[in-house]
Order: C-alpha cells, then structure tokens, then sequence
C-alpha cells in the first residue's frame, strides 16, 4: 500500500491514544507521524515521545518532532518539522545532520524556494480549509499548488482541513503526502482505525 498520510497527534494525548495509535499505524497507509504537542512540560514531552517511538519504530513510521529540534536526538526520532517562527532552520539543519527537516511555507513559492536553499526535506503548505488543529493557521490557495509542482522539486506535504472528500484532489495536484489529524483523534462518527482506512 502507498503510504500517502502524514498524520499528526492530537492536542493532547490521553491513555487511550497508544492503543489506537498502533491500531491506525497498522493500517499501513502512515508515512510520517509527527508529535506535535504545545503546551506540555519538557519531561512529560519526552516521555510520551519514548512511548510512540516504539510504536512507530514496529510499524515503520518515520516519527518527527514538532518544533523542537533540540528532543530528536533524545527521543531517537527521525527528524524535525519547523514552522517560520520556530527558529533558525541552519541551526536546526547543522543538530539534525542527516535526519528530516520539514519546513512550513504557508501558501508562499518563496518560502519554499528558501526551504529548498535550507536543504529541507520536504514542504509543506496550507492550511487549505478551516482546521480544527490550527484553527487561526493562515490560509492558502490551492492554485498554489499548480506552480509549486513546477517550481519545487521537493516532496509536497498539504495540511489545514483534509479529509477523505478532498484529499485525492489534492494528490492530482502534486502532493505527495496529506496530513491529517482532526479527522482521525476527533472524528464524531468513526474510531481512528476505521477513519485511517479513508485515505488510500
């Protein structure tokens, strides 16, 4: 199966969440998870980092870490995503060496084109629609899509309000992978393992 979601945690993680964690990841369709916690004391921060690292690690799962560079080396994650305030990316590149960097662009080509001088690893761009996860995330016009795929020649992560109505459209523009979140943790009609199975 074409692993195509980047899927990113929830808020806030419960007891429950590891159990439904390894249920989604065996699904098969995850290439990323990214933990991505902002209100959280370091300590705690890295202990649950540790326990999904072990889940992701069984299911193969490359584990990013939100924001915090610093924790990738700690946690034996696989990289870092960084937004446009989160720090130097240089810095964050030089600690990370041969690990991932993502970068943030928003709905900017020229924040993708300074991503791409920055070694990053992949882009992402969004947020497309309204999101619970980000909810005053800045919005992004999906024609941009159109001249990132001939601009950039980096993997294009999409993120901002992606389910499984719109997501396919998103891939035919270029988009190699879609992150989601909202619709798998905070899904009134469907138990993460059965909203995972949408995305293929």
């Amino acid at each position: 199966m074409k692993k195509l979601v980047y899927l990113i945690s929830p808020n806030e993680i419960k007891k429950q969440f590891y159990e439904d964690l390894n249920k989604v990841l065996s699904y098969g369709n995850v290439k990323f998870f990214q933990l991505r916690l902002k209100k959280i004391k370091k300590n705690n921060l890295l202990r649950i980092a540790k326990k999904i690292r072990k889940i992701t690690y069984k299911h193969k799962v490359k584990l990013i870490i939100n924001d915090n560079y610093n924790l990738v080396s700690k946690t034996k994650a696989d990289g870092c995503h960084m937004g446009q305030l989160d720090g130097s990316f240089k810095t964050a590149k030089k600690k990370l060496k041969n690990k991932i960097l993502g970068i943030t662009c928003h709905g900017s080509i020229e924040l993708a084109k300074e991503a791409v001088k920055q070694k990053a690893s992949y882009v992402a761009f969004g947020s497309f629609f309204k999101s619970k996860l980000k909810p005053g995330a800045k919005k992004a016009d999906q024609k941009i899509m159109l001249e990132v795929k001939k601009k950039i020649k980096l993997p294009i992560v999409v993120i901002g309000g992606i389910n499984n109505f719109n997501y396919k459209k998103f891939i035919k523009l270029g988009a190699k992978y879609i992150a989601i979140s909202s619709f798998i943790w905070d899904n009134p009609k469907l138990k993460p393992e059965i909203a995972i199975k949408k995305f293929k």
